[in-house]
């Protein structure tokens, strides 16, 4: 479960940081399609800009100082306790699991490298990288400073035509 403010502040954090301390780099989505997908564990949700519990309470949020498409998209939900909970069952994901993300006309498909367990104020997690990856972040049950984290490499993009 991601606490009431914890990410919001952490990622108020973020943007005070050397690496976040001006407006969002990266243009925000106003796309209707906008979504993720993970088929293993049932999950088709809407995304929005923000991480703030108000946009968690409906959404997933995106990590405005990260990348919509290319590089680093970082995303978060609550997992449990809300009335909304889109990553209750992330800590099910395993190596090799898919993760489909659409923004917009561009359908990314990603395969999950890594799960892992961070503190809350481990800024390194948005960072820009040079590959493109999603990282998907919420809470750890019953350690309000820990947060789990799960990254997925690019398998394949297209565009979709509708």
């Amino acid at each position: 479960m991601i606490s009431t403010n914890s990410l919001a502040i952490n990622s108020k954090i973020f943007l005070k940081s050397n690496l976040f301390n001006l407006k969002p780099k990266f243009a925000i989505s106003n796309e209707k399609n906008w979504q993720l997908e993970i088929p293993k564990i049932d999950l088709v949700a809407k995304i929005s800009e923000g991480v703030e519990k108000e946009n968690l309470d409906c959404y997933v949020g995106h990590f405005e100082e990260t990348h919509l498409v290319f590089g680093n998209v970082v995303l978060a939900a609550h997992n449990r306790g809300y009335k909304v909970n889109y990553f209750s069952r992330i800590k099910e994901l395993e190596e090799g699991d898919l993760i489909i993300y659409r923004c917009g006309k561009i359908e990314n498909k990603y395969e999950v490298v890594e799960e892992r367990i961070i503190f809350d104020t481990n800024v390194n997690i948005l960072q820009e990288t040079k590959d493109n990856r999603i990282t998907l972040i919420t809470c750890v049950e019953n350690i309000p400073n820990q947060r789990r984290v799960i990254i997925g490499f690019l398998k394949n993009r297209k565009e979709i035509y509708e």
